[in-house]
């Protein structure tokens, strides 16, 4: 395996699970959690290693203060700090992804949590990133939910249900229902009109998704970038000022790659769902 390096900025909930879920997929030769609380982020690091003999993986797992542990990296993920100081976000976010982006101008920007959507917004419009560099991940943890929550409806498995959700997150989030399969049947045709009205109310309450249900999902994004697999996610996407009033991100269908996203995909929704979605874009 080559080597390559992921690193994890923050050393909170969600940058240790994030770091887990790396660490066990056998992403990275090496995985670099990265917080001014340098003992916290070597301590987590090493909670990681020590459960590597009973899973089975090797990925090494180091914890630091240097944020040039950056340099050379193949992804970066933009997590939570530990401590009160929360998520990377605002200005201090902004001002790390400007710091992180004149170490590394390669790796793809991954915002792992759930109050990073200005941060994606602002480092497209403001810093002049690519939108194709940097993303959030936090939708494809949503669309995770709302998969559990269908398989508990439908009392089927929820690995076999193929659900796809755009919008923005918690107010106008679209399932689109004439796309979501289940074991290969459409869901429309097994799950009654009032269970479906019930859970497109429900959606809202699922959010924000808890720091495993994130963690895992940017583990699961990574694992597409790097292994170049032809799969479809659901992630936090800039806009240009054409495509949504204000260029304010949405979430939005995606293929991603090494170096980020690859190309937005269309999104197979109802005449209804796509007047909905046009309407939330226009706000």
């Amino acid at each position: 395996m080559r080597l390559v390096t992921i690193v994890v900025l923050g050393a909170g909930d969600i940058a240790a699970a994030t770091s887990r879920q790396l660490a066990a997929a056998r992403l990275a030769t090496r995985v670099i959690m990265v917080d001014e609380a340098a003992s916290v982020a070597q301590g987590k690091a090493l909670d990681i290693t020590q459960a590597a003999p009973v899973d089975r993986y090797d990925t090494v797992l180091v914890g630091t203060s240097d944020e040039a542990a950056v340099v050379g990296a193949s992804v970066v993920v933009l997590a939570d700090r530990a401590g009160p100081a929360g998520e990377w976000s605002e200005e201090a976010g902004l001002a790390l992804v400007r710091r992180v982006a004149g170490l590394n101008e390669q790796a793809a920007l991954v915002c792992a949590g759930v109050r990073q959507r200005s941060l994606v917004d602002r480092a497209v419009h403001e810093l002049g990133l690519p939108r194709t560099r940097i993303f959030g991940t936090a939708p494809e943890a949503l669309r995770g939910a709302i998969a559990a929550l269908v398989a508990l409806e439908a009392e089927v498995a929820p690995g076999d249900i193929s659900i796809l959700v755009v919008g923005r997150a918690p107010h106008d989030i679209i399932i689109s229902w004439d796309s979501v399969s289940l074991n290969g049947r459409r869901a429309i045709d097994v799950l009654p009109p009032p269970v479906i009205t019930r859970m497109d109310a429900r959606a809202a309450q699922l959010w924000p998704p808890g720091p495993h249900a994130l963690g895992s999902a940017a583990a699961r994004v990574i694992r597409s970038m790097l292994t170049r697999a032809a799969r479809t996610h659901v992630l936090e996407v800039a806009l240009t000022r054409d495509e949504a009033a204000g260029g304010h991100p949405a979430m939005l269908p995606a293929r991603v790659g090494p170096r980020g996203i690859l190309r937005l995909e269309s999104a197979p929704l109802s005449a209804r769902d796509r007047v909905r979605l046009d309407s939330t874009l226009a706000r």
